[in-house]
């Protein structure tokens, strides 16, 4: 049994504001990197990019971040774009839930041998249950959860976009 939390609308609205936090952040930059972790956090920076080219005139790249998230260990990082387009540029760091941080943390690694101008993590839903000393930039929605329960994030699929609790 599931719980909306917020709808279609909610949703792409929280979404529409962070790209607003973003911009007012970067809006001296003229060119910015929106990394998505595989999933659904993909495609909260496909939907997030899709807004900020919206709001502003800033060159916008987006990357796809590829792994295990259910591996125990650290697993391999595919960045499924040239590594050398980051050097030097803001990154974006966009997922869909920041549960216990330990995603975020494994993707943090490819851009720790980059240099970066900036890196900063934007999800749409933070559960404050940190494991992990990782925080996020940009949160759409920030709500204290049980262990047990669950969220879950849908943007890839147009018909039930929306953020559920089980």
């Amino acid at each position: 049994m599931s719980n909306q939390l917020l709808n279609r609308n909610e949703t792409l609205q929280k979404i529409r504001r962070i790209a607003y936090q973003i911009y007012e952040q970067n809006f001296d930059e003229s060119f910015l990197i929106v990394a998505g972790i595989n999933g659904e956090g993909y495609h909260f920076a496909e939907i997030l990019v899709n807004e900020l080219r919206q709001i502003s005139d800033l060159e916008i790249f987006i990357a796809k971040l590829s792994f295990d998230k259910q591996s125990v260990e650290q697993p391999d990082i595919k960045i499924e774009s040239d590594v050398d387009t980051f050097r030097n540029r803001n990154v974006v760091l966009c997922d869909d839930v920041l549960n216990t941080g330990k995603t975020l943390a494994f993707s943090l690694r490819p851009f720790l041998s980059i240099p970066l101008k900036k890196l900063q993590v934007a999800v749409v839903v933070d559960r404050n249950h940190p494991r992990y000393p990782i925080a996020a930039d940009y949160v759409g929605y920030s709500l204290s959860t049980t262990l047990n329960e669950h969220i879950q994030v849908v943007l890839g699929d147009n018909e039930k976009i929306g953020v559920y609790l089980y």
